[in-house]
C-alpha cells in the first residue's frame, strides 16, 4: 500500500544511514562517547540482502515513511539491527533485537511497533520461540511501549558482558 511505511534488509548503500542512527541512538542513551562503529567497520560486519549466509549474520532492517505530495521519496527514518540466536531450553532460534531506533520527528507513527511485528514475523518463519532485547533500565517510555506490545521484564536474569582488558585478559593462554 502506498499510504503504508515500508521495511527492507539494508544493502551496503545504506551503511552511512545506518552509522548515523547509531550514533543518535548512542547520544539518546547519554554514551555517544563509546561509539567505535564506523562506515568500514560496519561494511566489515554487517550482512546485507545478497551476501550469502554466514555464521554471526548482523542484519539491519530499514522502515521508510510512505511517500507523500510533501516528501515524494522518503529516506529510512528507523532501524531495527538484529541478528539470529538460539535458545537451548526451548530448543529453537530466535532473534537478539541489538538496537531499535526511530528518529524523534518520526516517532508516534507506529514505525517502532512496525519493525517489531516484522522480526516477530522473521522469528516465526524459522520456527523460532522468542524475540528479544536489552533496554536500559531509565528508558521509560521504551519499556512502557515494549509492554505495550506484550514484552516482559527478565528481572531474575542480569545481563553480563566482558570487554576490553578483561576480554584480553580472559583470552590469554586460550
Amino acid at each position: 500500500m502506498a499510504d503504508q511505511p515500508t521495511i527492507r534488509l539494508a544493502t551496503a548503500e545504506d551503511v552511512p544511514l545506518i552509522l548515523q542512527f547509531i550514533r543518535e541512538l548512542a547520544d539518546y542513551e547519554k554514551a555517544l562517547h563509546e561509539v567505535e562503529a564506523t562506515e568500514e567497520s560496519l561494511l566489515a560486519t554487517l550482512s546485507f540482502p545478497n551476501d550469502p549466509p554466514k555464521r554471526g549474520s548482523v542484519y539491519t532492517a530499514l522502515i521508510t515513511p510512505p511517500p507523500s505530495p510533501q516528501n515524494p521519496s522518503p529516506i529510512p527514518v528507523g532501524m531495527a539491527l538484529y541478528f539470529y540466536n538460539y535458545s537451548t531450553w526451548r530448543s529453537a532460534p530466535g532473534i537478539y533485537l541489538e538496537d531499535l531506533y526511530v528518529q524523534p520527528s518520526a516517532r508516534g507513527n507506529g514505525y517502532g511497533f512496525k519493525l517489531l511485528k516484522y522480526l516477530a514475523k522473521q522469528v516465526l518463519e524459522v520456527k523460532g520461540r522468542r524475540l528479544e532485547w536489552s533496554v536500559l533500565t531509565w528508558n521509560t517510555p521504551s519499556i512502557e511501549f515494549y509492554k505495550q506490545v506484550g514484552a516482559k521484564a527478565m528481572d531474575e536474569w542480569l545481563k553480563m558482558m566482558v570487554d576490553g582488558e578483561a576480554l584480553v585478559k580472559l583470552a590469554e593462554g586460550a
